[in-house]
């Protein structure tokens, strides 16, 4: 199942991606009686139950919205944690003049650097080296402390497409990448969630992303240094992980910081990053006002 989040009158509404279209998950709920979850956190903390009634809601459903008209939001705009892992690819450790790292590079975003599918993102005036990072997003579906890494994907509720996209000049202006990373708008997630039992393997994904319609990005998360299931068992150790968090897991060679000539990202610059199977997400940069 994909589930989405979009606005609607300056709310934030739950919506399910359906082959030809968006069911308003509230309309059909008030139309038919049928209880259903009203955001997608609560689709995550119901479990069974709340993806049980979002499939009696998809059977009841006589009319879709247009996908080319909603107004995405953040696949999740409500998430407690947005952790984020740096120099996760070998290949990418390597074009960034990284060591291979023999421990995961945690870092921080935060829900103010959460932006939807198709938003305009305003690149700070102090910005100069904007990057791209295509990445594979994983979506915490219950509490998680001290797991191992054979359960850990049990804990994920589902997948999304994210760019963690970067300032570098001001991600290596100290040994804390925050400054140039936890920017507002700065981690596009969406468009939507697909549930893992629709991701058998997420060792085994294509990941591509591309900017103004050149294709920069071209790999596989087999080519991650630690997996999934390592990552979300190794932060279990130190925190516990909440329904509706997300991962960042890292992203593959072909960034503009490991170019020759690096000519960075600027206003009006257009990027699509897609994962196979969660959907293409794509994002504009604008002048901040």
């Amino acid at each position: 199942m994909k589930v989405l989040s979009y606005y609607e009158n300056q709310r934030v509404k739950l919506g399910v991606k359906i082959e030809d279209g968006i069911i308003d998950v509230q309309a059909v709920s008030e139309r038919t009686g049928i209880a259903a979850p009203k955001t997608v956190l609560e689709v995550i903390e119901g479990g069974n139950e709340a993806l049980q009634a979002l499939t009696e809601i998809i059977a009841s459903s006589d009319k879709k919205l247009n996908e080319e008209t909603i107004q995405y939001a953040p696949a999740i705009p409500n998430a407690g944690k947005v952790i984020c892992v740096g120099a996760n690819y070998r290949k990418h450790a390597i074009e960034s003049g990284l060591a291979i790292p023999e421990e995961p590079i945690y870092f921080a975003k935060y829900a103010n650097s959460l932006s939807g599918h198709r938003e305009e993102i305003p690149v700070p005036k102090m910005a100069k080296q904007v990057d791209y990072e295509v990445e594979l997003v994983a979506v915490i579906g219950k509490p998680a402390r001290n797991v191992s890494v054979e359960n850990a994907l049990d804990y994920v509720f589902g997948y999304a497409v994210g760019n963690d996209l970067s300032v570098r000049e001001l991600q290596f202006r100290s040994h804390q990448w925050l400054y140039g990373k936890a920017i507002d708008g700065f981690a596009p997630l969406g468009p939507y969630i697909v549930t893992a039992d629709e991701v058998p393997n997420p060792k085994n994904l294509n990941l591509k992303c591309w900017v103004n319609g050149e294709l920069r990005q071209n790999s596989n998360t087999e080519d991650m240094i630690f997996t999934t299931a390592q990552l979300i068992s190794d932060l279990s150790q130190i925190m516990t992980l909440q329904p509706g968090d997300v991962i960042y897991t890292g992203t593959p060679e072909g960034v503009i910081m490991g170019m020759e000539e690096k000519n960075w990202l600027k206003p009006g610059d257009e990027i699509v990053c897609e994962i196979d199977g969660l959907g293409s997400l794509m994002n504009k940069l604008k002048k901040e006002d």
